[in-house]
């Protein structure tokens, strides 16, 4: 079994880099500090990440094609968590927030 391309990698560090430094899509997360509330529990974690990994697309030559589309998804997902009264649209779909794993 091979590695993730460097491509995927670097993705991951940067949407991790964001998520704890609280500068994930800082438009439809302005005035929302979420870190206190996600990071409490490991389940949020973990959920923001399949979010991530489940919607992120990779070409053939292991290129991204899609970050954005994916951070904005876990954005939509941390604003409500945050916020009751904000809706996703569209609404997430079933193997957007799969989780997979042992």
């Amino acid at each position: 079994m091979g590695h993730l391309p460097v491509d995927v990698r670097a993705s991951l560090r940067l949407f991790a880099f964001y998520l704890a430094n609280g500068t994930i899509d800082v438009d439809l997360l302005d005035g929302f500090d979420y870190r206190p509330t996600l990071f409490r529990f490991g389940s949020s974690l973990e959920q923001i990440f399949a979010i991530y990994g489940n919607v992120l697309q990779v070409d053939t030559n292991g290129e991204v094609l899609n970050d954005g589309d994916a951070q904005y998804r876990v954005a939509q997902w941390i604003r409500s968590c945050c916020d009751p009264t904000y809706e996703v649209e569209p609404p997430f779909e079933a193997w957007e927030t799969e989780l997979h794993g042992p």
